[in-house]
């Protein structure tokens, strides 16, 4: 008998009716944020600062999506940040399997011990000025490669790629051997075709998290030509911010007039800054879920 005929007890409806409301105030408290942030970016200013938002737009407008691309620099953290996110996710999924993959060999002796030396760095780091003397001795300030080549490698993401390849059936490595295939040639044609679930994830998780970044880019780089796109945002957000000591002698309509430029950007500024990512997840998210699940539950 399938288990939607049979015969549900009082006990089990109460939970699921307890667990159906419980995953509904979740939602919406997840999904709210969302539709406030989409319906007071196409907002009037007033009608942001007034407060009359709450989940449709009010006075339609794109005044703050005007702001925010009247920016000539928009296009060009829009640029740099794709070649960030593109390049730096290449080097670092690639540099996370280079080094997954030897680390999930049984027969890799010193596997131990260096995941051991990579596990201690998750827990103890040099620091920002260390960091940031290494990257200057190594020529790379107020260059592209700064803002990829430090963050290249998460050790979490080694560690969720070597659980998945560990995840594989040994017999696929010997039937291998028995062929004549060699290490590199079974990485690249047998075991990287089988992986795309964990390539999805660990691409998804380096290319948010380069996204994201904009600490990097504040610390190692000074010319505006190489900022990313949440710096240029920044910037754009902390030059319209309203600096109440120095409007005593402004009046009232243009004071009103700037506090409300201000909070539309910030608004306009999160729906720039993220909707690509929410354009690309969707295509994604089957491997996700199955490469996070696998890697999750076996080792």
């Amino acid at each position: 008998m399938s288990v939607y005929n049979r015969r549900i007890s009082r006990q089990d409806r109460l939970f699921y009716m307890a667990n159906d409301l419980f995953l509904l105030l979740i939602l919406l408290a997840i999904i709210y944020p969302l539709i406030y942030v989409v319906s007071a970016s196409f907002s009037s200013p007033n009608a942001v600062v007034s407060g009359r938002v709450w989940l449709f737009p009010v006075n339609f407008s794109l005044d703050g999506y005007k702001a925010v691309f009247a920016s000539d620099s928009i296009m060009t953290g829009y640029a740099n940040t794709l070649f960030y996110t593109v390049t730096g996710t290449v080097i670092s999924v690639i540099l996370t399997i280079a080094a997954a993959y030897p680390l999930a060999r049984r027969d890799f002796k010193p596997r131990n011990i260096i995941m051991l030396i990579f596990a201690f760095t998750m827990f103890f780091g040099g620091g920002i000025i260390p960091t940031y003397i290494l990257v200057k001795n190594l020529g790379m300030l107020d260059t592209r490669w700064a803002l990829i080549l430090p963050q290249a490698m998460s050790v979490f993401n080694v560690i969720i790629a070597r659980t998945y390849f560990q995840s594989t059936p040994s017999e696929l490595l010997e039937a291998a051997q028995i062929d004549g295939c060699s290490d590199i040639r079974y990485l690249v044609s047998v075991l990287l075709p089988l992986s795309k679930p964990i390539i999805a994830v660990l691409a998804l998780f380096y290319s948010v998290s380069i996204w994201n970044s904009y600490f990097d880019a504040l610390m190692y780089t000074n010319r505006e030509s190489l900022w990313p796109l949440t710096l240029v945002l920044r910037d754009i957000l902390v030059a319209n911010s309203v600096n109440m000591s120095m409007m005593q002698n402004v009046d009232i309509d243009t004071l009103s007039a700037k506090i409300g430029l201000s909070e539309l950007l910030k608004y306009s500024l999160i729906i720039v800054s993220t909707v690509p990512l929410l354009i690309i997840y969707p295509f994604i998210q089957r491997y996700f879920v199955k490469g996070v699940m696998i890697g999750a539950i076996k080792g």
